[in-house]
């Protein structure tokens, strides 16, 4: 089994786009720089894992916890408060299969299984961040 957290701001992956230069078409991922931090900090966090190259299916279970906006906090001397108005739950844009799609593929290049056809129950949820970061606690049982 494996367990960790990934400190971080966690991104949904975005769709490949498409382009055409010189009547040719071409297609290529237009990450931002928040993506490239995210990618980084989830290499990071799975280079130190030593457990390489699970054969057999798998059950991933993922909990985002995402940082609040500024609009959910009060202003001036209680801008550590939320506003009574702030949601509980997460349901802003970011879809929990493009976040969970991002972890998926990079413990795959890291080598920790083979691929990601080998996960046969995947859990994910997401949550705000009880603080101003937020991060991916991950759990592999194969």
């Amino acid at each position: 089994m494996i367990e960790l957290f990934v400190q971080g701001h966690p991104k949904p992956q975005q769709r490949p786009r498409v382009s055409v230069r010189g009547g040719r078409g071409f297609a290529y991922n237009a990450d931002s720089q928040a993506m490239k931090e995210w990618k980084q900090a989830l290499d990071s966090a799975l280079s130190e894992i030593p457990e390489r190259g699970i054969e057999g299916p798998v059950e991933v279970m993922l909990h985002f916890s995402l940082p609040r906006p500024r609009s959910h906090y009060r202003a001036g001397k209680f801008s550590h408060l939320l506003k009574d108005s702030a949601p509980e739950d997460h349901q802003s844009r970011c879809d929990i299969d493009n976040i969970s799609k991002v972890v998926l593929d990079k413990i795959t290049r890291a080598g920790i299984w083979i691929d990601d056809s080998q996960v046969i129950s995947l859990t994910a949820s997401k949550r705000w961040s009880d603080c101003r970061s937020g991060g991916c606690e991950i759990t592999v049982i194969d």
